[in-house]
């Protein structure tokens, strides 16, 4: 069984960060409002990134981690931009392009 772990940007320019076994069913169930909480109060929602993994542990583990990220790592791991990733864990400044 495949694990996601994935990043919906919401309305108002804001990230929510989840994981699920059944990526598909999951966002369907967020945009359609059926999931109470923060992607209810924020639609719509459009799924930015995902990434798969072998175990629930891992999904879980990764969704923890980017919850604590600033939005500029957010934009820069949405972006694919590894480099800026790194420059900003280690304490770089945010540019303008970061939000």
């Amino acid at each position: 069984m495949a694990f996601w772990t994935y990043m919906l940007h919401c309305r108002g320019g804001r990230f929510y960060v989840g994981h699920t076994d059944n990526l598909d069913g999951r966002i369907a169930q967020h945009q359609s409002g059926s999931v109470p909480g923060f992607t209810a109060d924020y639609l719509p929602i459009t799924l930015v990134w995902s990434e798969q993994f072998q175990t629930r542990i891992e999904a879980l583990e990764t969704e923890r981690k980017l919850k604590g990220w600033s939005k500029a790592k957010k934009l820069a791991l949405i972006r694919g931009d590894w480099a800026r990733i790194a420059a900003l864990a280690k304490g770089a400044a945010p540019t303008e392009a970061d939000g």
